[in-house]
């Protein structure tokens, strides 16, 4: 599983028109899933973002997480993430796990954050997103699980 997330002032999602989610300060996490993934990936993945200290503290360090600041996170499904574009001119996706396997792990993710008591908004899963990121640093890090 991967997440790349970015540090973000605000941040908003529109699915055919409409607002689905938005957030204030905290984290974009765009969500990719593999086909080996499992609901343990989903758990560490969660706890990682939740708990990764890159928001400024008093002396403008990174040192306090998205709990310590109660800052909020918009998770978006993004298995363009396992896109391999090293051959040719087009990226192929057969790393990406079939929607069956993925859309669970990605609600489930979603769940592990709220469990955190971190405020989460989401996309819808395998629509066409517009994604609006006011990225804050910019800080923007890749996570894995495994």
């Amino acid at each position: 599983m991967r997440a790349l997330i970015q540090r973000v002032s605000s941040s908003s999602v529109t699915v055919a028109g409409r607002t689905t989610g938005e957030i204030g300060g905290g984290l974009v996490i765009l969500l990719g899933i593999t086909h080996a993934d499992t609901e343990a990936d989903a758990a560490y993945l969660a706890d990682k973002c939740a708990n990764l200290r890159i928001f400024s503290d008093e002396n403008d360090k990174m040192n306090r997480s998205l709990l310590d600041i109660g800052g909020e996170a918009l998770v978006i499904s993004q298995f363009t993430l396992y896109g391999d574009a090293r051959k040719g001119r087009r990226p192929g996706f057969d790393a990406a796990a079939r929607p069956e396997h993925a859309m669970p792990l990605y609600e489930q993710f979603i769940r592990e954050l709220e469990n955190r008591n971190i405020k989460t908004a989401a996309g819808e899963f395998g629509a066409a997103m517009l994604v609006e990121i006011k990225n804050d640093g910019p800080v923007t890090l890749m996570l894995e699980s495994g």
